[in-house]
């Protein structure tokens, strides 16, 4: 039923953002970010670009920034690598905000694990292959070593994008991000946020015309 309720929001002869006016204070949505989620249903390029999002919305970078960062704390969004025509880029992901809206739609309260599979089966299912001992071993020992299954999960998409299926290379990915203090799914969201807001200063600053710069 619930992936059936996704699929008939995602089609684009429902009103989707009709469904989303009625039921955004239950999703605890600002009208700030009710307006910036309408703006990328309605783009058909998935690329995070929050300096586009600024100029076309005349918000001011901050404040974009600021409602992107509430709806990945939140679970609405996500932002993934992935690669478009050969190149590797940011994307948004909304898949969080149908999945709350449509558990909402149906009256049923989200349950506290969503997750079916372990963290060994998601090793196995992208490694196309059964763990050793050695590795459930190493895996495990994350775990014990305090990082989360959702951490544990995205170093290894992490891990899979850049063609690398070993967990020596995972393990590296983990102890850089808690050398960093990123401990949860969240901190990953929020220091892909800023890593993308220094980029978007580091440009703007790069396209400025120092050189046309005159005290008027």
């Amino acid at each position: 039923m619930m992936e059936k309720m996704i699929c008939v929001m995602k089609d684009s002869t429902v009103q989707f953002p009709r469904l989303l006016l009625l039921h955004y204070k239950k999703l605890s949505l600002t009208e700030k970010d009710l307006l910036i989620i309408i703006y990328l249903l309605n783009q058909k390029d998935c690329a995070f670009n929050p300096k586009r999002i600024s100029d076309d919305m005349n918000i001011t970078l901050p404040e974009v920034l600021e409602c992107i960062d509430h709806l990945s704390t939140n679970g609405m969004l996500s932002i993934q690598l992935k690669k478009v025509d050969g190149v590797r880029e940011e994307q948004i992901d909304l898949g969080g905000l149908y999945e709350k809206l449509a558990y909402l739609i149906l009256n049923e309260k989200e349950p506290s694990e969503m997750k079916t599979k372990t963290i060994y089966d998601m090793f196995e299912q992208e490694f196309g292959r059964t763990l050793s001992p050695m590795e459930y071993e190493i895996i495990g020992g994350w775990k014990d070593a305090g990082f989360e299954q959702d951490v544990i999960s995205l170093a290894l998409k992490e891990a899979i994008y850049n063609g690398v299926s070993n967990l020596r290379y995972i393990d590296k990915i983990l102890y850089e991000w808690k050398k960093k203090g990123i401990h949860t799914k969240e901190d990953v969201e929020k220091d892909r946020i800023s890593y993308q807001n220094k980029r978007v200063e580091k440009k703007e600053l790069f396209d400025y015309d120092w050189l046309n710069d005159t005290d008027e």
